[in-house]
């Protein structure tokens, strides 16, 4: 995850990171016996607060147990501050942490300077686990990331305003929502050039040329009207969700199901044309020196168990296929939808960003 949330009562969205203590006692099944323990510790990089402090009581001593193999955690900022040390960082032959969770516009831009490993599929037994969307990969085909957690982004609604449930993003688009839109306020953050490209173009495939791209924010541009808010500050738009003053707009599905539990008149949908779904890959830097021990990390963590834990303590959705969950249609709802996703055209921010970034000033947020 590459970013802090907010839960109700203005709680920060990783203080639930805390519960994550279902995770422990995950039995390690089929992994590889390294018992050696090593003259140094696997550094493994994870988001900061509550998320280090949960990964570090309830996941790492549980998988030096199953391999023998000692972790020391760091700390990562997040956005892109951590892709920059590890480049810096690399070229000097050091490397801050031998695996690190990566979201995928960083791991994109490391492929340019080969910043990350290969990995080597016959050491990932547990990698056929996981959705296809989830093993990141050189042009070339070759392995450089793998899914370690995902979230959606849905169309969420008031349900003292909006009776109904809504059942596709061009409802967005409607009359009846003239001023009553929260979206977030970057293209690359939003990812409402592929929501649109999805609802009113058939697909992403118009999203390959800047013609196209052009086309699709003109149609975008027409939701104007109806946004009251670009929001950037997430707390923001949750009261303001809350509270009715903005009955509708996008949201962390994770976090809005949190909002409904708290007896908050909120919902999350899944709209037929899917959830956005958002993830971060595990990554080894190249000058890491434990390539052997990474591997048998970021095996350990494709598990079925392991992800299913993450699920209902940390509610990130799984990275692998359902039917090898043992989560309830409920826990699993919480979290994830059986619907196809949308899943982000991430390349496109690598190969255009700067031009992307002018247009979408232009055209969506001036």
């Amino acid at each position: 995850m590459t970013k802090t949330r907010k839960l109700p009562g203005g709680v920060n969205r990783r203080t639930v990171l805390g519960g994550l203590g279902a995770a422990a006692g995950v039995a390690a099944v089929g992994l590889p016996a390294i018992r050696t323990r090593a003259a140094e510790p696997l550094k493994v990089g994870v988001y900061g607060g509550y998320f280090q402090d949960s990964f570090d009581k309830f996941i790492f001593p549980d998988f030096t147990a199953a391999t023998g193999i000692e972790v020391e955690s760091v700390a990562e900022p997040t956005g892109e501050a951590w892709l920059v040390q590890l480049e810096q960082a690399a070229r000097a032959g050091r490397a801050p942490a031998d695996v690190n969770m990566m979201a995928q516009t960083p791991m994109l831009k490391g492929q340019s300077t080969e910043l990350w490993v290969p990995l080597d599929e016959s050491k990932l037994p547990h990698m056929e686990n996981l959705l296809d969307q989830f093993v990141h990969t050189y042009p070339d085909g070759r392995i450089d990331g793998i899914g370690a957690v995902a979230w959606y982004i849905t169309l969420v609604s008031n349900t003292d305003v909006f009776a109904e449930a809504p059942t596709s993003w061009a409802d967005m688009w409607a009359e009846d929502k003239r001023d009553s839109l929260g979206l977030l306020a970057l293209a690359t953050n939003s990812f409402l050039l592929e929501i649109t490209a999805e609802t009113h173009f058939g697909g992403q495939e118009i999203l390959g040329s800047e013609e196209g791209i052009l086309q699709v924010l003109e149609k975008l541009a027409e939701l104007k009207p109806n946004v009251k808010l670009w929001y950037r500050d997430e707390g923001q738009f949750q009261q303001a969700l809350q509270t009715g003053e903005i009955p509708m707009g996008q949201y962390y599905h994770d976090v809005a199901g949190l909002a409904a539990a708290e007896g908050f008149p909120v919902r999350s949908t899944f709209p037929k044309e899917g959830g956005v779904n958002d993830s971060g890959s595990w990554a080894v830097t190249r000058a890491s020196t434990m390539i052997e021990e990474a591997h048998v990390f970021i095996d350990y963590m494709c598990q079925p168990e392991i992800q299913a834990s993450l699920s209902r303590n940390v509610g990130t959705a799984p990275t692998v296929k359902r039917d090898l969950l043992d989560l309830t249609d409920e826990e699993f709802s919480a979290v994830a939808s059986d619907i196809p996703p949308i899943v982000p055209n991430y390349r496109m921010y690598v190969e255009r960003g700067d031009w992307l970034e002018q247009q979408w000033i232009e055209t969506i947020t001036s």
